[in-house]
């Protein structure tokens, strides 16, 4: 779902490594106004979430496909995310709703 403007409310987990605790990704992120958030120290399984979606992106789009230029993979995962994960893919964690779903159902 593409949104028009800054989202509200919004919360960016993140694991502890040294990108998301440099100075121009802090600055970004409260550029658009959004919360920071940390896994503990040594805790993988603050990241399940995301880590569940990487495996998943790997599975079903990046070892499925053969890229022959950055542009055509940024491309192709963008419309793997956008039209099929966010759209089409249902999720048991979420009661067998898509992502965008399960999103309109919280607005």
């Amino acid at each position: 779902m593409l949104r028009q403007g800054k989202p509200k409310n919004v919360i960016i987990h993140t694991d502890r490594v040294s990108q998301y605790l440099s100075k121009d990704y802090i600055k970004a992120i409260e550029g658009y106004g959004a919360k920071r958030s940390y896994s503990a120290k040594g805790n993988p399984y603050d990241n399940a979430v995301i880590k569940s979606f990487h495996a998943i992106l790997k599975k079903e789009e990046i070892y499925q496909n053969i890229y022959r230029s950055y542009e055509k993979a940024n491309l192709a995962i963008f419309e793997f995310i956008e039209s099929w994960y966010n759209n089409k893919r249902i999720h048991s964690s979420i009661g067998y709703l898509t992502p965008n779903e399960f999103e309109k159902l919280a607005a």
